[in-house]
């Protein structure tokens, strides 16, 4: 994600770099080259322009800091402008109403029956919702079919009328059944075909009309760049929905769509799908995309994900431990099992700052493997006391995991070296485990 866009981002602000002046000319040739890696983005020409020529303004004339340098301020300006053009501030997703009713619209093939059940989880999970998932695509039996499942899988109820053609009148239905049954919100997915169409837009345009939605959300393939933008611009310019959602974000994308959908449609980015897992849905917060964007990282969205796998009783215990230099292998190998929890690895890597440079060959969500058969291979008194792994069993873990010695040795390095850490989610914590899972990677 944003991989070629932050490349030639960078390469445009070392233009600055050695330089203790902001000119008209050092600013323009820097400007020159952002606007043509937005445009490699996928960006229009319009929109490229437009944040350019703010840039350049914002930048002619500004007063150097001695503490700061050229390329540091227009780094700055170009993440203001980056974080503006995405929306400024995250937009919440309004769950006023009893039951608070969320319609999904989009494109076949856009993602919108999984991102349905993963919004369904999101509410269970993390706002305490009780939610009813509503099969409302009434064309495609594999549609009602694959939202069951989803709905299993996250352990939400999944309302649909077999034999009914009706998508306004099974929206209704469930919209009184949920009531009945006390849930707080109804996600109805509707259908979508594989371009816009009258037939469509007016089917959808019907059901918002009758159920009147508090939230209107529309899913858009952000591998489809600006298709997607003006696909966007279609359905709002009909059904004037609230928000945006893009999925498969993780993908090979250039970014535009990211970029220009809230400065086309003027309607903000509410969630992004960054995977096939049911939790891979992220609130969108323009600012820390915009970090992503420049290789900052985003620790604080990292730092929400390892609060979301906290346990304070646990987080107790391991402080009194290293109170004490009992850290032992047994809490080592939980905290990889946290880590492992939050998420992908390399997605992980990605929010660390100065991580972004790493190429995903480096890092294997696997990566923590060989560790485990490491750690798998010592007895419980080995794990307890660390100190009794002489010679003799060490050969014997290697044996039994499969490694080399000199792959135990390293591990045991690294566990003395890691002892000493509260959190591994700190940045230097971070970096070691990051560190680690290449080291592991290469050795294979």
């Amino acid at each position: 994600m944003f991989e070629g866009l932050t490349e030639k981002l960078e390469r445009s602000f070392k233009i600055l770099k050695g330089q203790g002046y902001i000119t008209e000319i050092n600013v323009a040739e820097t400007v020159k080259e952002v606007r043509k890696a937005l445009l490699d983005a996928d960006v229009s020409y319009k929109i490229a322009k437009d944040v350019t020529n703010d840039i350049k303004e914002k930048a002619i004339g500004q007063k150097i800091l001695t503490s700061v340098s050229p390329s540091q301020l227009m780094v700055k300006i170009v993440h203001d402008e980056l974080a503006e053009l995405m929306g400024g501030e995250h937009s919440e997703i309004n769950l006023k109403g009893n039951p608070a009713i969320v319609l999904i619209a989009g494109l076949q093939g856009s993602g919108k029956t999984t991102f349905s059940a993963k919004l369904a989880n999101f509410l269970k999970n993390k706002k305490g919702k009780t939610v009813m998932l509503v099969a409302g695509d009434v064309y495609r039996p594999a549609a009602i079919d694959q939202l069951k499942v989803l709905g299993e899988q996250v352990g939400v109820e999944v309302y649909s009328e077999e034999g009914n053609k009706n998508p306004v009148q099974i929206a209704e239905n469930a919209i009184a059944k949920a009531r009945k049954d006390g849930k707080n919100v109804v996600i109805i997915d509707t259908a979508g075909r594989l371009a816009v169409d009258e037939e469509m837009m007016n089917e959808i345009a019907k059901i918002k009309e009758t159920v009147k939605p508090q939230e209107t959300l529309f899913v858009v393939d952000a591998m489809t760049g600006q298709d997607a933008v003006n696909t966007a611009k279609a359905f709002n310019d009909r059904l004037d929905f609230d928000g945006v959602v893009l999925t498969k974000l993780d993908g090979d994308t250039r970014g535009g769509a990211a970029l220009t959908i809230r400065t086309v449609v003027e309607k903000p980015i509410k969630f992004v799908g960054l995977g096939e897992k049911m939790d891979a849905l992220d609130i969108f917060y323009p600012k820390r995309m915009a970090d992503r964007i420049l290789g900052m990282g985003d620790i604080v969205s990292l730092v929400e994900k390892a609060q979301e796998q906290f346990d304070a009783e646990e987080a107790a215990k391991l402080k009194k431990k290293l109170a004490k230099n009992e850290f032992n292998f047994n809490d080592f190998l939980k905290q990889i099992q946290q880590i492992k929890k939050m998420g992908s690895i390399k997605d992980l890597a990605k929010m660390i700052p100065g991580m972004n440079k790493i190429d995903d060959e480096e890092i294997d969500d696997d990566a923590f493997k060989s560790i485990e058969a490491i750690i798998g291979s010592m007895t419980p008194e080995e794990r307890e006391n660390p100190r009794l792994i002489n010679g003799s069993r060490k050969r014997r873990i290697a044996l039994g995991s499969g490694n080399s010695i000199e792959e135990v040795n390293r591990l045991i390095k690294q566990f003395e070296e890691t002892s000493k850490m509260m959190r591994m989610v700190t940045t230097g914590g971070a970096k070691k485990m990051m560190q680690m899972m290449q080291q592991a990677k290469r050795r294979r």
